[in-house]
């Protein structure tokens, strides 16, 4: 009960303190083809130099076409294109030795959540010199203007282009680092649906799963706005409408582009509503395992929403009705049922699997470990759970 009563205390207290912050949302830059009309963009802002920073896999080879367009606009460019998934302190130390060397002024960054979230951290570091990655961790570690940081995003999934948060992976101790300040919110966003058109099919799933649970878990905490709660209700509805559409044809721009904005409306969602112990257990696991993030979302998403029980009805059931899925005069308990059901139709629609192979029954006591310093205090979730509850909770998906 202390635990409990600590943990309310906390968040009301940053509820509060929110209002405080220099909130913003990115400038957009949206349509198909819109990354072709980038270069002139970042001259306009009166940038010459800028690093662009990706994975190696397939978002690579999406800069090849900004590299002839931004030198005819007179602008220098470094590559950083080893961004690993989860990216590392190694990676953000890497990347800021060439950012520094090479006299950037800013970064595009161009790929899934981990390129933008490197990005992120990247820039913090370099307004923070004397401040090491570990020391960012939690809330409001930076609050220092950062050079511009451009994200392009090519999953529909992540919201990193929106948010306050960056999440970098501590590859000695598996703890992953979950980082938010007001000063990582990306100041340039670009939506092009075209860069989502070749996206494979699972991928296109576990990342709309990852935008799902940012909706979601927004909407059903207790620390929700007017804005954050209309823009979790439209997300929620977008996806379900058009998620399994670009699952089985990825060539629908249309509905490649509400999906995009569903993830981008879902980042505004959470930046500012927080996430709940969907992502704490999520984020444990992919620094124990490097189980990708969306994939795990999507898994324990469910059965998270189970576990927090009759304090999650209400929201649920305003949820449910709002995408349809059952009649009006029904029970809050019946709609609630109905929307876990949706997820886990949606899930199995599109192949995620209902289980991981990876958790071993010996690595629990550290995963729950991990996952209640993220969640506790900091998460506004509906019922505050403790270890033994997330203990639960991974056997559930344990093969």
């Amino acid at each position: 009960m202390k635990n409990v009563l600590f943990c309310r205390i906390f968040q009301g207290v940053m509820y509060l303190a929110e209002y405080l912050l220099p909130w913003r949302e990115p400038k957009l830059l949206q349509g198909e083809n819109a990354l072709l009309k980038l270069p002139n963009f970042i001259k306009q802002l009166g940038i010459d130099n800028v690093m662009l920073m990706s994975g190696k896999t397939r978002t690579r080879a999406m800069l090849d076409p900004l590299l002839p367009l931004l030198e005819s606009e007179g602008i220098s460019y470094t590559i950083f294109d080893s961004v690993v998934p989860n990216p590392t302190i190694h990676n953000v130390e890497d990347a800021l030795k060439m950012y520094k060397e090479n006299g950037c002024k800013a970064i595009v960054a161009l790929g899934g959540g981990s390129p933008l979230d490197c990005a992120k951290v990247v820039l913090a570091r370099f307004v923070k010199p004397r401040q090491p990655v570990k020391k960012m961790k939690g809330v409001l570690k930076i609050m220092k203007k950062t050079p511009p940081l451009i994200a392009i995003p090519t999953t529909a999934g992540s919201g990193s282009e929106t948010t306050l948060a960056a999440v970098i992976t501590d590859s000695k101790s598996h703890d992953k680092y979950a980082i938010s300040d007001t000063a990582l919110i990306p100041k340039y966003a670009v939506l092009d649906p075209v860069l989502l058109a070749n996206l494979p099919a699972y991928t296109t799933a576990t990342t709309g799963m990852d935008a799902l649970c940012h909706a979601v878990e927004a909407y059903i905490g207790r620390a929700n706005t007017k804005q954050t709660k209309a823009c979790a209700l439209e997300s929620v509805l977008l996806i379900k409408e058009n998620l399994f559409k670009c699952y089985e044809n990825g060539q629908d721009l249309e509905a490649r582009a509400n999906m995009q904005r569903a993830s981008y409306l879902a980042g505004l969602a959470f930046t500012r509503a927080y996430v709940g112990y969907v992502h704490a257990l999520a984020h444990s696991l992919g620094g124990k395992y490097n189980t990708a993030h969306g994939l795990a979302n999507a898994v324990l998403m469910p059965h998270v929403l189970k576990a927090y029980g009759v304090k999650a009805h209400k929201k649920l059931a305003e949820l449910s009705d709002h995408i349809g899925l059952t009649e009006k005069d029904a029970t809050k308990e019946t709609k609630a049922n109905a929307f876990i059901s949706f997820v886990e139709d949606l899930n199995s629609k599109m192949a995620i699997p209902s289980t991981l192979s990876e958790i071993e029954l010996c690595d629990l006591d550290e995963l729950c470990l991990h996952a209640e310093k993220e969640g506790n205090p900091l998460y506004p979730v509906p019922k505050i759970l403790g270890k033994e509850d997330f203990k639960e909770i991974y056997k559930k998906i344990m093969f």
